[in-house]
């Protein structure tokens, strides 16, 4: 597990109170690695399947839903909007677009589906402020859509990296062409969105961008 910290770009504000509940809104690495979030199976298939579906540039932020076998129900892209890293922010814009393409599931006693989010970001893939914020808001906006919260991964020019797991890759990465959907490699079952039936069901019906 990559423990690296990158030097933060709101030190110089922390000071005001403004920064102060900005950065209250923010999850440090051993508080994400201790909130129990679940390991994915295969986060490579994961990766290079919203990689091919989104094709995510920096600042785009992909959130996606999994059932509990790891196969996609929804997803959703956005880019960031260029404001302060602030979690309540981010959990806010995570949460308008799960409602998008995701009824709730607050009725049940226990979440049944995983949310995970994948954000394409510059820089390594050292823990930045910017990546507690996401982990605060992705945390919080599972808990208002009745969801378990699941893993947070980063797309660098490096490759995909799963913060509090240890696991990345090289590829793809954030400079790396998609391969595109049905292509051998590409071809990943796990990402098939379900109808209730079980039968496949057509992604665009189930991915939003």
């Amino acid at each position: 597990m990559t423990l690296g910290f990158a030097p933060s770009t709101a030190t110089s504000t922390m000071s005001s109170p403004e920064s102060a509940s900005r950065l209250s809104r923010v999850l440090e690495p051993a508080e994400w690695a201790a909130a129990g979030i679940p390991l994915l199976g295969n986060p490579r298939e994961i990766v290079s399947g919203l990689h091919s579906r989104h094709t995510p540039t920096p600042s785009t932020a992909v959130v996606a839903v999994l059932d509990h076998e790891e196969r996609l129900t929804a997803s959703a892209s956005f880019v960031r909007r260029s404001l302060p890293a602030d979690g309540w922010e981010f959990r806010n814009a995570l949460l308008a677009h799960l409602r998008r393409v995701l009824p709730h599931d607050l009725r049940r006693r226990a979440p049944v589906r995983t949310a995970i989010l994948l954000y394409c970001r510059e820089g390594d893939e050292r823990w930045t402020e910017e990546d507690g914020a996401w982990m605060w808001g992705l945390r919080d906006a599972c808990t208002l859509h009745g969801l378990r919260c699941g893993a947070y991964i980063t797309l660098t020019r490096g490759g995909w990296q799963v913060l509090g797991e240890g696991r990345g890759g090289r590829r793809p990465s954030s400079d790396s062409r998609p391969v595109p959907l049905g292509s051998e490699t590409a071809e990943l079952g796990h990402l098939t969105p379900r109808t209730a039936s079980g039968a496949a069901e057509p992604l665009r019906r189930a991915a939003a961008r």
